[in-house]
């Protein structure tokens, strides 16, 4: 698996170690509150959110007991794993977050006020490149959060195989689909094949999360829940490198080993676009194997052809397929994967990407592929004067889309047939998805592992009584330097 272990920090600031495998999350009592949720997301790359939880008044609890989305505030600047050469700086970045999480909790309850903060791939990977960098950047934040007036519990580097499985939490959850109460009284399981599964897409990683339709025979991809009274084993696997933006930083450094000169020819990109830049930042990525090819002294020139045929068998050479060649249920890279069953929610930048191509109704693949290889094909100057003031995002796209179409078709084995079982979507039951919802669950037991049998009778009191916390989640990207690289301005 991807993850395999972490760095955490505990109140009081000192780095501990997390043993290799699952986290170990703190739980606090299972009751049930209100909240307030404060989602801080500066962009697709950078998902610092906070999530607050408050007994203020609000409207009663849905009748599936679903939590609901009700405030949404943005930040500035980059992921924390960008700030490794000014590590305090990463915890000079969260002060507008917790400023406005402050302003929704009454002052009275801010100490009662549980925070958590939680970090994924963009951390992972600056952990596997400086591991000192990572340890001073999680004490920076720790001595920020330390200081609030909220009661901070502590901070975990979560493994990728976590991020998978919470984001399949969290979609499950808000869409009332792990158990529901019927007009007899009764609690309802959910029916073989309804869960919903979770293609999640961030900067630095990916993830598929799923129940198959038979045993997981690789028990290392397998997590199990036991919720409300069901046992769930899903099948998940994060790539790391695989995310959208660690893949352009690989795609860039493959077609610069394959030139011969500072002149790159880059088919992904639209005919008529041409772009400088250093190759320095390139070839510090982690997730970039080679090294920079000694007679690059100087910047490089990119050029756009707009090909998306070539475009494409560029996209598979970062991909390992033949290691699954003979090998049945195996996805790429040799990893273990039964076959997709079931529907799926895809989001992160899965969304972003068919939003801006207008691909987000469920429409035939066939008309997804067309659409995108039209797009790939129109001249920048074309593409720069239907999409203004998009400039920093506007080259990608072309790439991602034609990523997306190779990585869930011959990476992850959606057909055809399969393909309209896939919804790209932002939200889902008004909760906009990512791994975060499920994370707060999980540390705080808020699902629980039986059935409640007297909740419908006991619920308006509890929320009378309820608890009031916080949950501070940060999924990080590498940050401003690949950033500089990939959208030169001018």
């Amino acid at each position: 698996m991807e993850g395999s272990g972490g760095v955490g920090t505990n109140v009081d600031g000192h780095i501990v170690g997390r043993e290799a495998g699952r986290p170990q999350m703190t739980h606090l009592p299972a009751h049930r509150v209100r909240r307030r949720h404060v989602r801080c997301a500066a962009s697709a790359l950078v998902r610092d959110q906070l999530e607050a939880l408050s007994r203020a008044p609000a409207p009663p609890l849905a009748p599936d007991g679903a939590l609901h989305l009700q405030v949404r505030a943005a930040p500035a600047g980059p992921g924390i794993s960008s700030y490794a050469s000014n590590p305090a700086q990463a915890g000079e970045s969260l002060q507008g977050c917790l400023e406005e999480a402050l302003a929704l909790i009454p002052e009275a309850q801010q100490r009662k006020t549980p925070l958590f903060l939680g970090a994924t791939a963009g951390m992972r990977l600056l952990s596997q490149k400086n591991s000192s960098q990572a340890r001073d950047i999680f004490a920076a934040v720790t001595q920020v959060l330390g200081k609030s007036p909220l009661d901070f519990w502590g901070a975990e580097l979560l493994a990728g195989q976590d991020e998978g499985a919470l984001g399949w939490i969290t979609i499950n959850y808000v869409l009332g689909m792990l158990v529901k109460y019927s007009f007899s009284g009764e609690w309802i399981q959910p029916l073989e094949g309804t869960l919903v599964g979770a293609l999640d897409m961030g900067g630095a990683s990916t993830q598929i999360t799923f129940v198959p339709g038979g045993p997981i025979l690789d028990k290392s991809t397998q997590t199990t829940f036991r919720l409300y009274g069901s046992e769930h084993s899903v099948y998940t696997h994060s790539y790391l490198c695989f995310g959208r933006d660690q893949m352009l930083s690989r795609l860039l450094a493959q077609l610069v080993q394959s030139s011969s000169g500072s002149l790159v020819r880059h088919p992904c990109y639209h005919s008529g676009y041409w772009a400088t830049l250093s190759p320095a930042a390139l070839y510090e990525s982690p997730c970039v194997h080679t090294a920079a090819p000694p007679e690059l002294a100087g910047n490089l020139t990119v050029e756009g052809t707009g090909n998306p045929g070539a475009c494409i068998s560029a996209i598979r050479g970062l991909f390992n397929f033949s290691s699954c060649q003979g090998r049945g249920h195996c996805a790429f890279n040799g990893v273990y994967q039964p076959p997709v069953r079931g529907p799926f929610y895809a989001f992160s930048n899965f969304y972003y990407t068919f939003h801006f191509l207008n691909l987000t109704s469920k429409q035939p693949l066939a008309t997804v592929n067309a659409t995108i290889w039209e797009f790939c094909q129109r001249p920048w100057k074309q593409v720069e004067a239907s999409s203004p003031g998009q400039d920093r995002w506007l080259r990608d796209y072309c790439t991602s889309g034609l990523y997306i179409l190779t990585l869930l078709l011959e990476g992850y084995g959606f057909s055809e047939e399969t393909w309209p079982g896939i919804e790209f979507r932002k939200q889902a039951g008004g909760t906009e998805m990512g791994w975060t919802l499920g994370y707060m669950l999980n540390v705080t037991s808020m699902i629980p592992a039986e059935v409640p049998a007297r909740w419908r009778a006991q619920s308006y009191g509890i929320w009378a009584a309820g608890v009031v916390f916080a949950v501070l989640t940060l999924a990080v990207t590498l940050g401003a330097v690949a950033g500089q690289l990939l959208w030169p301005q001018g």
